[in-house]
């Protein structure tokens, strides 16, 4: 059975002001999730459904579903602020949905097979497609998932300080927790450290982070759910939290429920966290198409 992608893309990004998720990057106005899903495809993925709003639903059929057509299956996973069907009654006023572990529960009735989340806007390389459709065909189970784990210094902007989940790495080579630091960013010779109230510290360059690119089973989707329905217990009266992927994995390590294998990948990746950031990844994305990585035009 060949594995699921599953594109998070309900976001609207207020900090870049536009739809960026549709925003075209590539030599033919390709976005990044083309890039994603051309990489995906190429590493053995069988189906990808897009979790989005349903209001976004004709737009991103209308972007996607001509390339698509007789390359791979597609779905759709619609994200709302309806708690119903979570089996939560209460309502809850929001201005946003409840997050990214939010998000996959709501494909909960539509993947039937070992599946990877990834974030619309992240251009993460075959690479680590090609790792994780491997992981997900021979190793995955029920108590054995993945994150695809990426060298630090190959995931920072030179705009700016950026937020960062740093892996602890067991000697397995599992996760054993992920720490969010808030700043994090290179020094003049080419280091990394990162900010916080006690002052700078470095981190070695080749540091395991998290760029929300994680390997599961379906059986997630009922590990979480009582999680989620504590989470919300808790955070009613708070409208901007949000249930993470890393909140989840975090509890199933703590509970040993689910191990999570840190597959470690030394590609690029790249961004789009501040409008400035558009021309380097079109850049980037340039050289690849140059050096023979992608075709010009990616689906003809």
């Amino acid at each position: 059975m060949k594995p699921t992608l599953l594109i998070l893309a309900a976001g609207m990004a207020s900090r870049y002001g536009s739809m960026k998720q549709v925003d075209g990057f590539g030599p033919n106005g390709e976005t990044i999730i083309d890039y994603s899903i051309y990489d995906a495809i190429k590493a053995g993925f069988g189906k990808v459904s897009f979790i989005i709003r349903e209001e976004f639903a004709e737009n991103f059929k209308t972007i996607f579903e001509p390339k698509l057509k007789g390359r791979v299956e597609t779905d759709y996973v619609f994200q709302s602020f309806d708690l119903e069907p979570f089996g939560i009654t209460e309502r809850v006023e929001r201005a946003k949905p409840w997050g990214t572990a939010h998000a996959v529960l709501a494909a909960r009735n539509q993947v039937k097979e070992p599946f990877c989340v990834i974030n619309a806007d992240d251009f993460y390389g075959y690479d680590a497609f090609k790792k994780m459709a491997d992981f997900l065909t021979t190793e995955v189970a029920d108590d054995k998932y993945a994150i695809i784990g990426y060298q630090i210094d190959k995931t920072l902007s030179d705009y700016g300080t950026v937020s960062r989940g740093v892996c602890a790495v067991n000697d397995k080579g599992n996760m054993t927790e992920v720490n969010e630091r808030t700043e994090v960013y290179f020094k003049d010779d080419g280091s990394v450290v990162y900010k916080d109230a006690t002052g700078e510290h470095s981190l070695p360059n080749d540091t395991r982070v998290s760029m929300n690119f994680w390997g599961f089973t379906p059986a997630v989707f009922d590990q979480s759910l009582d999680l989620f329905k504590k989470f919300v217990a808790a955070n009613k009266e708070n409208p901007k939290s949000e249930f993470f992927i890393p909140l989840v994995a975090d509890e199933l390590i703590k509970s040993g429920t689910a191990s999570f294998k840190v597959i470690p990948t030394a590609q690029k990746w790249f961004g789009v966290t501040y409008k400035e950031d558009k021309p380097i990844v079109q850049k980037s994305i340039s050289e690849l198409v140059e050096n023979g990585t992608y075709p010009n035009n990616l689906w003809e």
